[in-house]
């Protein structure tokens, strides 16, 4: 997620954003074709083949109607990412005082057992956050090389098609062994297991945006009918503003393949993208905050951005 917001509004304007690396090939080939056109028109009159502006000005309103709807689509499947995973915080930080409020020794020498105990769920849950983050892109569910958590929940889901839900399935198997050893009480058993439910729900609710992207089709349909607009336009402009048609091409063909490239970049929240959402740090954030609470001092470094970028 790009979050360097200290720039100038000129330096903004010259040098921000992250659509133009994707999109400058194609933006210079437009653009190069039309300066081709013109040069053609103007010397050869045997090519003055004008199109007029009118079939341009008929597609164009739908054309600019139909990707704004397109990169609403997008969007709207970004902030519910991004609503699920600030849910994930407040539900494991409520899991969290759960296990630190709920779980109590039956006698004074098992103190240090539940202490113990205690420390490995929370641990468990921080594995569960970092299993889901590289779960959802796509990545190995391994712990990190500086890893310090104290939970065997890695080794347990390894090889699971389903490493994430195997952790949950791990802390139901934990809050079982608690109950039955008496570590909490019956009645407080289902509080527990509710905000288990609760990360069940958010865990699927980011499957289903991972696997159900836009529609195929009418992303392709968008990307022909931006791609032919553009390469057409030069033959109905070139008749009426001649040697100024390969600049109003460049800056026309800039707008809509960037507004095409930013429908691309969002609509997958969880992917790697300067514009997705910042789940390393996200999960980087939740480990610190539930290590924390277990009166812990060797805990990760929050991240920083790197020129500007949180991934």
């Amino acid at each position: 997620m790009w979050v360097d917001d200290k720039r100038s509004w000129l330096r903004t304007v010259l040098y921000g954003g992250a659509s133009l690396p994707r999109i400058w090939g194609r933006v210079l080939v437009i653009t190069g074709l039309s300066v081709v056109t013109t040069v053609l028109y103007q010397e050869i009159d045997a090519l003055h083949i004008s199109l007029t502006a009118t079939p341009f000005t008929l597609i164009g309103l739908p054309l600019g109607i139909f990707l704004g709807f397109r990169n609403t689509s997008a969007y709207d499947r970004f902030w519910e990412g991004r609503k699920l995973w600030g849910a994930l915080v407040n539900n494991t930080r409520s899991l969290t005082r759960q296990v630190l409020t709920l779980f109590a020794p039956q006698a004074p020498d098992e103190a240090a057992e539940v202490l113990a105990f205690q420390r490995k769920y929370v641990h468990t849950t921080v594995a569960f956050v970092h299993a889901l983050r590289a779960f959802l892109r796509d990545q190995p569910v391994v712990p990190h090389r500086d890893n310090t958590l104290e939970t065997d929940a890695f080794a347990r889901v390894a090889g699971e098609p389903n490493p994430p839900y195997g952790m949950l399935q791990h802390l139901g198997e934990m809050l079982r062994e608690a109950r039955d050893r008496s570590w909490i009480h019956p009645y407080h058993v289902p509080m527990i297991e509710s905000s288990l439910g609760a990360l069940t729900d958010i865990q699927g609710a980011c499957e289903r945006i991972k696997g159900t992207p836009i529609p195929f089709s009418y992303t392709v349909l968008l990307h022909r009918i931006v791609a032919v607009y553009c390469l057409l336009l030069p033959f109905g402009l070139v008749d009426t503003i001649h040697w100024a048609t390969p600049v109003v091409v460049l800056f026309v063909s800039y707008a809509f393949f960037g507004l095409d490239a930013v429908g691309d970049e969002i609509e997958q929240p969880f992917g790697l993208d300067t514009n997705d959402l910042p789940l390393t740090t996200l999960s980087r954030n939740i480990e610190v905050t539930l290590r924390q609470r277990l009166g812990e001092t060797n805990v990760p470094k929050p991240t920083r951005p790197r020129r500007g970028v949180l991934h």
